[in-house]
């Protein structure tokens, strides 16, 4: 298959203007400067892109639509910095007074301001749509659009100057080096992606000792000194009459090259193969995360895990193309069905009959997909742009279109409706096309359909990707007696009978029934002075607690952030589609602490049950101090909050219970009657002291007859006897690891403890 050429650039090298460069001295003894820059700039954009991601979600919520937005923000400013970066150069190349590394180093001093800036700008969005939000009354859909175009203006013009940083460099690369301007995308490229390796792991350590604005801040001093290392690297070029005269003629011929129209563009094969590999990457990556989270969990470990060996195999790919670009032009042909079966092969090692290391299936699984793409995406870019950074511009910019673009097809088109291992291979469809396409189409030159050895090559490669599809199996597939619902959140299974009934989101086991639920909802009802009229649940679990609320004849609002979950209710309780008709009944699908800030309505009680494991990304931020704050203004006065802990390492423990100390001036702990686990109360006036069976009067029959459902005893007075007599007070809790900081927004000790659980880190 051929595709359409585009109009030649200016092949600088065979100007007179290149034969004088050559003559002149090589700046900074070559290239390897450029190659630190963009290994530094590429560890600061993955670190500024998972920081700011999370402030994000503090701010606006933990919610897909809103992690989508950020991300897409972030993603469309690399793509239109990079074609805008690309187009100027082009345009008023002859014109820049500044030499193009000064140019450089101005965007890295921007990308730098933006470490403390970006910050101050998302509160100033949430501080915005908490006051004027609220008078104007926004719905849910209208908080999304206005806190997506705030997070649109925020973020994109900092991630411009991200993306116009590989044009720029380019054009610096093109002024010094012409001779290696040719390939320079994928040289830059190849840097970027090797310091985007070192992003995914060395900021979750420096997040665990300083936070997340020290961490930014720490982001900030490295492009402070790519900044200052490209000005002092301009500043040794010597300057010379001849060669500025050299220059203006090269720049001019660059500059009055005339640009490819849009419709030329659109016509040439490879925008259109960047675009899919964009797509695909991106996709799937939101596909493996699901895929994997059974086997791998949901860290932040993880996910960056995921990442990390997505990042290391593109790397290598792109190392490999530099080694083999240097001695060919054109890559085999059978090169395109490999990446239609390299895309299949985590449907084998996410087979739970497959017995290898949970941490090795990862890498097993998404090396070779990866790997490819890592080769051929430079490999592309430089094709289409032959060192012209307008064109270099162009074609990484249509890339990060089809980044854009993949995670929304892969989590809202094809998620919600297909099991992953179909999503997989829908994601993977596009190269089957393009590799039957360049493998059975008549070779330039040969005069043949396709030459044998390919034909017997290719049919392999088909018959072995499609005993891939019908011989593996789903980890759904493997819960006997599942029940599957899908949304754009999560896959979620219902499974089990009688008492052993369980749910599993993304395959990870969530609850399970059990009376401790039931103790969530009625112990801290029965300490309140007065009588109660409502209750607020965050996270719905299996509905068990939201269930002995409204056993006590109040209104409850039950609030979950996965759709499916609720669902499910009637699968756990068979009075539950009764229950969900009740006027005194309301189930909410949002993210808890975006709810509490957005309500104005005033509770008796709160509870919060977050989703294990206690290390679960994203879990800090409902049981952070500005969680407490946000929780306590929810609250009627006299009013308690119910804090579930499940249990974690000391520091975890220590952190928690300080934040909850340092939020109200009244606590009290618990130990759970079935040896694990501790009941926080929290309030702003004094919880009074109250016996078992002064708790069990204050009950009315059918929360009694609720809390004594599934025992372990069979009279509420027991039941609040065995969690009485597990009092903890604070002090000592807090005292289990008196180092440890306080759970903040900023400090989320419980997701970030790798180096904590290390033995050079313990010494």
């Amino acid at each position: 298959m051929t595709t359409k050429t585009m109009p030649a650039p200016v092949e600088v090298s065979a100007s007179p203007a290149a034969e004088v460069r050559e003559s002149l001295p090589v700046v900074g003894g070559g290239l390897r400067w450029y190659f630190c820059f963009f290994l530094v700039s590429g560890f600061c954009s993955i670190l500024y892109e998972l920081i700011w991601l999370r402030l994000a979600m503090a701010q606006f919520g933990v919610t897909t639509a809103m992690v989508s937005i950020v991300l897409s923000s972030f993603m469309g400013g690399l793509g239109l910095g990079s074609w805008a970066a690309g187009h100027l150069v082009r345009k008023y190349s002859q014109k820049f007074s500044l030499p193009p590394l000064q140019i450089y180093a101005v965007s890295e001093i921007l990308i730098g301001c933006s470490a403390v800036i970006v910050p101050l700008e998302l509160l100033a969005g949430r501080f915005l749509l908490e006051h004027v939000g609220n008078r104007l009354s926004l719905s849910s859909a209208g908080y999304y659009v206005a806190a997506g175009v705030w997070l649109a203006f925020t973020l994109i013009p900092w991630c411009a100057c991200m993306g116009a940083t590989i044009p720029l460099g380019m054009f610096a690369i093109r002024r010094d080096r012409p001779q290696e301007s040719q390939r320079s995308f994928s040289f830059l490229y190849l840097a970027n992606v090797l310091g985007a390796m070192a992003g995914t792991l060395i900021p979750l350590l420096l997040i665990e000792i300083c936070g997340f604005n020290r961490t930014l801040q720490i982001g900030m001093l490295f492009n402070v000194a790519i900044c200052l290392g490209a000005l002092r690297l301009s500043s040794k070029r010597t300057p010379q009459v001849t060669t500025a005269a050299v220059v203006g003629k090269e720049d001019q011929a660059f500059s009055d090259q005339p640009s490819p129209t849009l419709r030329e563009m659109l016509g040439n094969g490879t925008l259109w193969l960047l675009f899919a590999t964009g797509l695909t990457s991106m996709g799937m990556e939101v596909v493996w995360t699901r895929l994997y989270t059974v086997f791998v969990g949901t860290l932040v470990y993880s996910f960056a895990l995921i990442l990390g060996v997505y990042l290391a195999a593109t790397f290598l790919g792109s190392k490999l193309y530099r080694w083999w670009s240097s001695q060919h032009n054109r890559e085999g042909s059978v090169i395109w069905l490999f990446v239609w079966l390299a895309a299949l092969i985590p449907l084998l090692t996410a087979d739970l009959r497959v017995q290898i290391s949970p941490w090795l299936r990862v890498p097993l699984g998404v090396a070779a997909f990866s790997g490819l793409l890592g080769f051929l995406t430079p490999k592309l870019v430089d094709r289409f742009s032959q060192g012209d950074p307008n064109l270099a511009g162009v074609g990484y910019a249509v890339n990060v279109a089809g980044c854009i673009l993949g995670p929304l097809v892969a989590g809202f088109g094809l998620l919600p409706y297909l099991d992953e291992r179909y999503a997989l291979v829908a994601l993977a469809l596009p190269w089957l096309v393009v590799g039957a396409g360049f493998a059975f189409t008549r070779q330039p030159g040969t005069g043949k359909r396709f030459p044998a050895p390919v034909a017997i090559v290719s049919c392999a490669i088909l018959f072995a990707s499609f005993t891939l599809i019908a011989r593996t199996q789903s980890y759904v597939q493997r819960i006997p007696g599942a029940q599957v619902l899908r949304d754009s959140t999560a896959t979620v299974i219902a499974a089990g009978e009688g008492m052993n009934k369980q749910l599993y989101v993304n395959g990870v086991s969530m609850t399970v029934l059990t009376p401790i639920t039931k103790v969530m909802a009625s112990m801290p009802l029965a300490f309140l002075d007065h009588a109660p009229k409502s209750a607020l649940v965050i996270c719905f679990g299996m509905g068990t607690t939201h269930r002995s609320m409204l056993s006590w004849g109040i209104d409850s609002t039950a609030v979950d952030l996965v759709p499916s979950v609720p669902a499910f209710f009637g699968y756990y309780h068979a009075d539950a589609p009764e229950l969900v008709k009740s006027a005194q009944s309301h189930i909410v699908i949002d993210d808890g602490r975006r709810f509490l800030e957005r309500t104005t309505s005033q509770y008796d009680v709160i509870v919060i049950d977050p989703p294990p494991p206690i290390g679960a990304a994203g879990s800090s931020l409902l049981y952070s101090r500005e969680f407490y704050s946000a929780a306590k203004k929810r609250l009627r006065p006299d009013g308690i909050l119910m804090q579930w802990y499940p249990g974690g390492d000391q520091a975890t423990t220590s952190a928690i219970a300080r934040a909850l100390k340092e939020s109200f001036p009244f606590v009290r702990a618990f130990g759970s009657f079935e040896g694990w686990g501790i009941h926080y109360l929290a309030s702003r006036q004094p919880i009074p002291n109250r016996s078992a069976s002064d708790l069990a009067a204050r009950l009315p029959a059918n929360a009694a007859a609720d809390l004594v459902e599934w025992g372990p005893f069979s009279t509420a007075e027991q039941q609040f006897a065995a969690v009485l007599k597990n009092e903890i007070p604070i002090d000592v809790v807090i005292g289990v690891d008196k180092n440890a900081p306080t759970m903040q927004d900023d400090r989320p000790v419980n997701e970030y403890g790798l180096l904590r659980h290390t033995r050079f880190w313990k010494n």
